[in-house]
């Protein structure tokens, strides 16, 4: 076979189907073979130059979007956001401090001062006052003035501004005269104290003689008010023994000299008073 046949000519294409059905579905697509070839190199080639094309237009792309600054929106944004944080955040406030703090510092100065002697050509018996040095005024941390003023902590804050405090006491209500308390604050004392109120009771009661001849002996309890006054008010017996010890311990109470009277809420005030009185017979 000649080396410059070419397969995909007619004549080849002839020959191969020569003595054959032509009308066969092969002989057809063999003589088509050649214009497909030709397309898909075409569009191989073209696929080829495509993407070619795309990697160089992307690397551009790349490049420059790598070199250009920061996007101008981004930017606006961001410049917009500082603007409103320097508005939300006033400036007033140091120079306030500041001018509080010069304030304190001026008037700490005011009241601590050193007198500045003014240099004159006078007499010798006309100096009344003593002149200092430079290096006395220099070592004296205290502010310059037209007199020597030399005031302690306790002077600067006497000097600042004080706000009058008016303390002002809660009356306290007065209990109704006639009302007579179970149990108050500061109860009645009897002058003395409890022991000598029961010797009292002791050394002046009097056993009555129908009680010591039936031998009847017990305790007698007795409640009376301590007025607010202090004397013996309202007396009764809450425990009853016999009618004669009764009357008797009655009787005795009765004659109990002025008590210190109770007190509630800091007023003097009518308490009732529990005393229980003993009697007993010798021996018994």
């Amino acid at each position: 076979m000649a080396k410059d046949v070419d397969l995909s000519s007619k004549e080849w294409t002839d020959i191969v189907f020569e003595g054959k059905n032509k009308e066969y579905g092969a002989y057809v697509l063999r003589q088509g073979s050649p214009s497909r070839h030709n397309k898909a190199m075409i569009v191989i080639i073209l696929v080829i130059a495509i993407v070619a094309i795309l990697a160089v237009v992307v690397n551009t792309v790349i490049q420059k979007a790598e070199e250009r600054p920061e996007d101008e929106g981004e930017q606006v944004l961001v410049e917009m956001n500082m603007a409103e944080e320097a508005e939300e955040t006033p400036e007033e406030e140091p120079q306030k401090f500041e001018e509080q703090e010069l304030e304190q510092v001026l008037q700490d100065d005011l009241l601590n001062t050193q007198k500045v002697t003014e240099v004159a050509i006078v007499e010798d018996d006309q100096v009344d006052e003593e002149i200092k040095s430079q290096d006395e005024i220099k070592e004296d941390d205290r502010a310059l003035g037209q007199v020597n003023e030399d005031r302690g902590v306790d002077d600067i804050i006497n000097a600042q501004t004080h706000t009058e405090v008016v303390v002002v006491e809660e009356k306290k209500p007065e209990p109704a005269p006639d009302k007579v308390f179970d149990a108050v604050e500061e109860p009645p004392q009897f002058p003395g104290g409890e022991k000598a109120l029961l010797k009292y009771v002791a050394d002046n009661l009097r056993y009555p003689q129908l009680a010591i001849e039936n031998n009847i002996s017990g305790r007698v309890v007795v409640q009376f008010v301590v007025t607010k006054n202090g004397s013996i008010g309202e007396v009764k017996v809450v425990r009853s023994i016999d009618p004669d010890l009764d009357k008797e311990a009655i009787r005795v109470v009765k004659s109990l000299p002025k008590f210190q009277p109770g007190r509630q809420n800091g007023h003097a005030v009518n308490v009732w008073y529990t005393l229980p009185v003993r009697f007993q017979l010798s021996g018994s």
